[in-house]
């Protein structure tokens, strides 16, 4: 399982054109995702004050696109993420489909950042 933080209109916009986009396939060629470990540290760096923000999970078996375990790529004008030395970011070069995404959450911050929901699958 992988997961890709995502805006709300982005995924209501998905779930009507029956395939996920997010707005770095455009520019950068591929959907930033993580594993489950790094989920927190990526949305407390890049994320931390936006709202309306949900978790994808995202069967890596049921997806059509290629993904490619990568260093961590980020905005030029962005923090990075807390990363180890030689941590690879699954990337996804395609859309999502939604057979593919089997979980949305709700994903808010708290005082102290991000939690992972309890029910997370993977």
């Amino acid at each position: 399982m992988i997961y890709h933080i995502a805006r709300r209109d982005d995924w209501e916009s998905a779930k009507g054109a029956g395939q996920y986009s997010a707005p770095s396939l455009a520019c950068e060629g591929f959907i930033h995702c993580s594993s489950r470990s790094q989920v927190l540290s990526v949305a407390n760096t890049l994320f931390r004050g936006q709202t309306d923000l949900l978790l994808l999970c995202v069967d890596e078996q049921l997806l059509t696109a290629k993904v490619t375990w990568e260093a961590p790529a980020h905005p030029a004008s962005g923090p990075a993420p807390d990363a180890q030395a030689g941590e690879l970011f699954p990337h996804v070069y395609g859309t999502l489909s939604l057979v593919a995404i089997v979980a949305a959450f709700e994903f808010k911050a708290g005082e102290d950042g991000f939690a992972l929901p309890s029910n997370l699958p993977g």
